[in-house]
């Protein structure tokens, strides 16, 4: 998968991780990018984004997106919430469903709505926005990183699913990221712009799966340790 000259779809484009790769795509030669986020009027004009209702919720965004972005060749499915709270939560089914209902549902919505308008311009690239809670979950995060465990398993599903139609699929894994979504947590960050320079370096290499910092590098590799990284770690 090629940026230069590429048409992108982003989700959640209007902050954070989402709008970092709008910039660095349009920096890389990317042709056109489409910048969905449920308010488009947060989506800050420039050269070369197009804004577009798009709440991955919505069924009907979802379809007309496809329709108004025919000539899409990567698609970066970003969107997403977190909420803090463990499963013993008085809330915690109702949070995980509506954490679900975007990380992982919102993910194959739009998916199912792009790939045969990938495979139409040739085969394209799906970089799905992952996280280092796909292998772990310390319970500070049960829904959120439940869902994310899900994407995970999304992701690798439609890898083996889209092989036919020469579209490449990326999983992006990282800890925390200096956005939004983590402004409550006092834990070292990596800021987006890394994050997705790594992500698409992976992208235009062929990579199935980018782990875009160390710590997320020592959870993956420790995963077949004598004591898996997803186990509480003893003293």
């Amino acid at each position: 998968m090629k940026i230069e000259n590429a048409v992108v779809l982003i989700t959640g484009a209007n902050r954070g991780i989402g709008l970092a790769f709008a910039r660095e795509l349009l920096a890389r030669g990317a042709r056109k990018v489409y910048a969905g986020a449920r308010d488009p009027s947060t989506i800050a004009p420039q050269p070369g984004v197009q804004a577009l209702r798009l709440d991955v919720n919505n069924p009907e965004d979802v379809a007309a997106a496809a329709a108004l972005a025919s000539d899409v060749t990567l698609v970066i499915n970003n969107a997403g919430i977190a909420q803090p709270g463990g499963f013993l939560d008085a809330d915690s089914e109702e949070v995980m469903r509506r954490i679900f209902e975007t990380n992982v549902f919102g993910v194959l919505r739009v998916s199912k709505a792009f790939a045969p308008i990938l495979q139409a311009n040739g085969g394209g690239g799906l970089l799905n926005v992952l996280s280092v809670a796909s292998w772990v979950n310390g319970g500070e995060l049960a829904a959120y990183s439940a869902s994310k465990s899900a994407a995970w398993s999304l992701t690798n599903a439609l890898r083996h699913e889209l092989a036919a139609q020469k579209t490449q699929v990326l999983g992006l894994h990282m800890a925390y990221v200096d956005t939004d979504l983590t402004r409550g947590f006092d834990v070292p960050k990596t800021s987006p712009v890394q994050i997705v320079r790594r992500a698409l370096d992976g992208l235009e290499a062929g990579a199935d799966e980018v782990l875009a910092d160390e710590l997320t590098q020592h959870v993956k590799l420790a995963m077949t340790a004598t004591r898996p990284s997803y186990l509480p770690q003893q003293a």
